[in-house]
């Protein structure tokens, strides 16, 4: 019987950290600035539904506003190094790849989410979740199943 040892693969880092990671803070950060801005602009520039039957555009200010905030929480977590960080980063991605897949086929629209918007959030937050399931990602943040 051979046996064959396996050589590690090595994993880039950047200061310190994966550089999937770094790409991942770097863009969920935007996005959080992103959507933390619009909802904040939106929620204080005084939109207030008149006449209107539907609270959809008002909820979903306040969806945004609290995403972006939670998002940027979660992204300053991920990047150094907590736990919380790779929990609540997963989370998020599974709530938005439920609620848009939802809205996207008219399911569930009292959070008034843009089609268009759901369409591209989908496969981002697939990705988000597929690289944070891997094994040395895991390991780093001691995520154990």
């Amino acid at each position: 019987m051979i046996l064959v040892m396996k050589r590690p693969s090595k994993v880039v880092t950047f200061r310190g950290r994966f550089l999937g990671i770094a790409f991942l803070v770097i863009i969920q950060f935007i996005n959080g600035i992103i959507h933390t801005f619009f909802g904040l602009t939106l929620l204080l520039g005084g939109y207030v539904p008149v006449a209107s039957v539907s609270l959809a555009p008002l909820i979903l200010n306040y969806y945004t506003a609290v995403f972006g905030v939670l998002t940027i929480f979660f992204t300053y977590l991920l990047w150094m190094g907590k736990r919380l960080g790779w929990i609540g980063t997963v989370g998020l991605a599974l709530f938005v790849i439920i609620a848009d897949t939802l809205a996207v086929f008219d399911l569930f629209t009292s959070l008034g989410i843009i089609k268009t918007a759901a369409i591209g959030e989908v496969p981002y937050c697939i990705l988000i979740i597929i690289y944070l399931l891997q094994k040395h990602v895991r390991l780093k943040y001691e995520i154990k199943f």
